[in-house]
């Protein structure tokens, strides 16, 4: 759970939702199916940036554009480098 105020990202229409749409739609399929299904929205690591809509939809489009299928990375390849990261940088997600 975040520690700042956040909002849920569907909750009312409006930039915030709108900017969260426009960057899932950069991601893989399988992204779209959370892996947390008991977890509210508004608990998880994209409602950390729900208080600046724009900065959310530049953060996360960023990760959706690096995980272009037209890229020469598989999913594989990149579950790889995402684990290597997040042990490097001690991170628990």
């Amino acid at each position: 759970m975040t520690w700042i105020k956040t909002f849920d990202p569907m909750g009312a229409p409006g930039p915030l939702r709108d900017a969260f749409m426009s960057q899932a739609k950069l991601y893989p399929g399988e992204y779209a199916t959370s892996t947390q299904p008991g977890v509210p929205a508004e608990e998880k690591i994209t409602a950390s940036h729900s208080l600046i809509p724009e900065a959310l939809f530049h953060a996360f489009a960023t990760f959706g554009a690096a995980m272009a299928p037209d890229l020469p990375l598989e999913r594989r390849h990149h579950e790889m480098i995402a684990t290597v990261v997040s042990v490097t940088n001690r991170c628990r997600y």
